[in-house]
């Protein structure tokens, strides 16, 4: 998956089309992500220990990783990610800028 946890993301489909987030989570497995503040669900909650209150909850759901791009902390434009090999360590690469994403 070439998105990681804290990255700035682009949804490019879907419902939040054009708004920008970053990852909260993220699923290898299911290739899927959770954005901050995007694809937002309603949950119904029952009363209990934890939450006495109960009620309507919204939370973010997953989103498919193919339906958000990766923001290029330079110029701060959606980019494509291509992978190098540096020192021995494979790192993220911006097809755009050709600049390292990884720290």
């Amino acid at each position: 998956m070439i998105v990681k946890t804290g990255d700035k993301v682009k949804v490019i489909t879907g419902k939040d089309k054009g708004k920008e987030g970053v990852i909260l989570k993220a699923f290898p497995k299911k290739d899927r992500v959770i954005v901050e503040g995007m694809n937002m669900m309603k949950k119904h909650q029952k009363p209990s220990s934890m939450n006495p209150q109960g009620g309507i909850l919204e939370t973010e759901a997953p989103i498919h990783v193919s339906n958000v791009m990766l923001i290029d902390s330079k110029t701060g434009e959606p980019t494509r990610v291509g992978f190098k090999v540096e020192d021995g360590k494979k790192v993220r690469v911006s097809k755009k800028t050709g600049e390292v994403l990884d720290k």
